[in-house]
This record gives C-alpha cells, sequence and structure tokens, in this order.
C-alpha cells in the first residue's frame, strides 16, 4: 500500500520561508510525478508544483520565482521550498503521486498559514 506522509507546515510571517517534504512507501517513487497541490478554504483546489522522474518540474502561475520543487529518489521524497511567502499562500497543501496507467495517490494535507 502507498503512504504519502507530509511534515514541514505550519505559521510563518509574510516574507518568511519553509520547507515541505513528502515522503512515499511502498511503490517505486521514482517511477512517480510527484508533486504538491494546495486548497484554501471556499477555493478550489490547485496545483502547486510537479516533478517528473526524470526531473522535469512545472509551477503554478502564483508561486513561480518563489517556490522550488526537487526530489531525492533514494530518500523517496520530495520536497517543497516556499520563499517569500504571502497570506494568499495559507491553504493546505497535498503532496500527489501520479503515474500513468496507474493508481494516484495523495497525503493527508499539511496546514501554512502566513500570517503576522
Amino acid at each position: 500500500q502507498v503512504q504519502l506522509v507530509e511534515s514541514g507546515g505550519g505559521l510563518v510571517q509574510p516574507g518568511g520561508s519553509l520547507r515541505l517534504s513528502c515522503a512515499a512507501s511502498g511503490t517505486i517513487f521514482s517511477l512517480y510525478v510527484m508533486g504538491w497541490y494546495r486548497q484554501a478554504p471556499g477555493k478550489q483546489r490547485e496545483l502547486v508544483a510537479a516533478i517528473s522522474s526524470g526531473g522535469t518540474t512545472d509551477y503554478g502561475e502564483d508561486v513561480k520565482g518563489r517556490f522550488t520543487i526537487s526530489r531525492d529518489n533514494a530518500k523517496s521524497t520530495v520536497y517543497l521550498q516556499m520563499n517569500s511567502l504571502k497570506p494568499e499562500d495559507t491553504a493546505v497543501y497535498y503532496c500527489f503521486a501520479r503515474r500513468t496507467n496507474y493508481n494516484s495517490y495523495w497525503g493527508q494535507g499539511t496546514q501554512v498559514t502566513v500570517s503576522s
């Protein structure tokens, strides 16, 4: 059974930084596209960032230039470095894993709150 466990969320002031981690188990991590979505209250879930098995990255427009996604296949972990955080980045952040013709998987979510 595939499990995704997120960590690193919390409360940070505007302009601050956080790093989220998502550790995967129960699958061949390196074969999956990994990434993060977020959902703020009253809003639809939106893509934050994704990284392919080969390291190609994709970012949502609102986070380009501020967030960086990376992966460590040896540790089966994907990271999201978030800099220059804004109050509008406040949301629950969900890790995901997807692979063509296979099931997709989601983490339980971690809360990120940007507030002074």
